[in-house]
């Protein structure tokens, strides 16, 4: 075997195993970025249901006290204004 093809076979195992730590590094990152975008959308996601969560409780707040008669005291209304339906 000759110097030229000993050093073209070093060479060669050198890039194989260059390529095979890159790709392997590229994997790595690749589920990395899958998994960070997965926990974002979820977060988001549980962000949106509790903003949801809260409007649907407001209305039915003000649904209940717009449905409830108002108490009077010797011909005073004694809701407060957080009593208002209308916010």
């Amino acid at each position: 075997m000759s110097d030229f093809e000993r050093n073209k076979d070093q060479v060669q195992a050198g890039v194989q195993a260059g390529a095979s730590l890159v790709g392997r590094i590229a994997v790595i990152i690749t589920d990395a970025v899958g998994s960070i975008a997965k926990e974002i959308g979820d977060f988001v996601t549980e962000g949106i249901e509790m903003r949801e969560a809260a409007r649907v409780s407001r209305r039915e707040e003000q649904q209940r006290i717009a449905d409830d008669p108002p108490v009077e005291r010797n011909g005073i209304d004694a809701r407060t204004e957080d009593d208002d339906p209308r916010g």
